[in-house]
């Protein structure tokens, strides 16, 4: 499925677009694939990512999808000629097809034919660069291949006719079908063992508050970890330009050290596999003390995107966390009424440009402000001879004063985790509240 190619075997492809009648959630707002009406945009950016060069593209609109071949008789003729016309040796769906409607389209056709889950797959398997992130791909793509696999070898015989391609045979696909499901198998149990080892290294830090980048891909998370901690993490202008979680530490003014991380872009029907696949991933996430949600404020589709990641966050069992919405690139923003749009919508939101600078100091002070409910102040009173509780202090919270009495005792003023509180009660120890 990896579409990895030198330029001169680059792959010409031609996107189609079926818009549905407009759908509503259980609160009334419409969902993002019923308002993108006529806009290809992020289809062609995906087919980009994965390194095919469009050539064109066919909107169709429809009550429902046609059973057979998605689009219907007529505008497979349509597009079959746009084929031809262009070029085209693969056909993109902005839909999740059927394994028969895409086995239907491309014996018409006579071309490759993928839909948005695939395309998405691809990407991923190109981009992969840990252990975890790449067993996570090829789990998703055997879970999406497995009731394809009967289209994938008629896909075969009809690409590589010959001696001892003649078709396959339903005996060999069944020994396929079985080494698929035994190869899921083992690629879960081994998902497990990372999820598990993960989860005790994320939980190892819990000394260190952590907060983490979440947010629709290509909204500027990675340019704003960079700006942040100066990290040298890849940058791109390009959908999905990162997969694997990275951490860096980020000195917060006023607050002193936290953990940063970075983690995948989410976009609107991420396919369920892939979040499934990708929980090991995006532990980080899960257990950070705060997200930050970086959305694109120059995209028109903003308000959409920011719905799709929320929606997302909700799949992964983190929506209910501690979230501070970033409003980013608000540089290329031309129309100020829609970053207005936006702030009427999200009033609590931070507006920022991770490439000029612009609000960084602000967003420090908000997230420092936000960790800051469940680091009280406190006044500590202790014998001057107990270092060890003064070293605890110094690692775990920050000291900002230390007076010492003639009676032969210290007393020091400091901002330290709530979960701390009750390891530095001691017999000889008075513990004040100052906030």
């Amino acid at each position: 499925m990896n579409m990895q190619t030198t330029e001169k075997e680059i792959e010409r492809s031609f996107l189609v677009g079926v818009i549905l009648p407009r759908q509503t959630d259980e609160e009334g707002r419409e969902s993002f694939w019923s308002v993108t009406e006529e806009t290809l945009e992020e289809l062609a950016g995906l087919a980009e990512a994965a390194d095919t060069e469009v050539v064109g593209e066919l909107v169709q609109r429809r009550n429902r999808p046609d059973p057979a071949t998605y689009i219907g008789s007529g505008k497979v003729e349509e597009l079959k000629g746009y084929v031809e016309k262009t070029g085209a040796n693969v056909v993109i769906f902005d839909n999740d097809l059927a394994p028969g409607q895409t086995r239907n389209l491309e014996k018409a056709l006579d071309c490759k034919v993928i839909d948005r889950t695939e395309l998405i797959l691809d990407i991923f398997a190109s981009r992969a660069q840990t252990k975890e992130s790449r067993l996570a791909v090829e789990l998703a793509q055997l879970e999406y291949s497995l009731p394809r696999l009967k289209r994938m070898w008629t896909h075969l015989s009809r690409q590589k006719k010959g001696v001892g391609l003649r078709g396959p045979g339903e005996k060999q696909l069944e020994v396929d079908r079985r080494l698929a499901q035994k190869r899921i198998a083992d690629l879960k149990a081994e998902l497990a063992e990372v999820q598990q080892r993960k989860e005790r290294e994320v939980a190892s830090r819990n000394e260190t508050r952590t907060v983490s980048l979440v947010g629709y891909t290509n909204a500027g998370k990675s340019t704003l970890m960079n700006a942040l901690t100066g990290a040298d993490v890849f940058v791109k202008d390009q959908l999905f330009a990162t997969l694997d979680t990275r951490t860096r530490r980020w000195t917060l003014p006023g607050w002193g050290p936290i953990l940063l991380s970075d983690t995948v872009g989410f976009v609107r029907n991420l396919p369920h596999h892939l979040v499934a696949s990708f929980r090991a991933t995006l532990e980080e996430a899960r257990c950070a003390d705060l997200l930050l949600h970086v959305a694109d404020g120059g995209n028109p589709m903003a308000l959409f995107q920011i719905q799709a990641a929320y929606e997302v966050l909700e799949q992964i069992g983190i929506h209910a966390k501690d979230t501070l919405l970033v409003i980013n690139k608000v540089d290329t923003i031309t129309d100020p009424f829609r970053l207005q749009a936006i702030l009427n919508q999200y009033p609590q939101a931070i507006s920022i440009s991770a490439a000029s600078g612009e609000g960084l100091e602000r967003l420090a002070q908000a997230v420092s402000d936000q960790l800051s409910r469940d680091f009280p102040t406190v006044k500590v009173e202790m014998p001057i001879t107990n270092g060890r509780l003064l070293a605890y202090l110094a690692k775990y919270g920050e000291v900002f004063s230390r007076q010492y009495t003639e009676e032969g005792r210290v007393l020091v003023k400091c901002r330290i985790a709530e979960a701390f509180l009750g390891k530095i009660r001691e017999a000889e120890v008075t513990l004040t509240r100052l906030e």
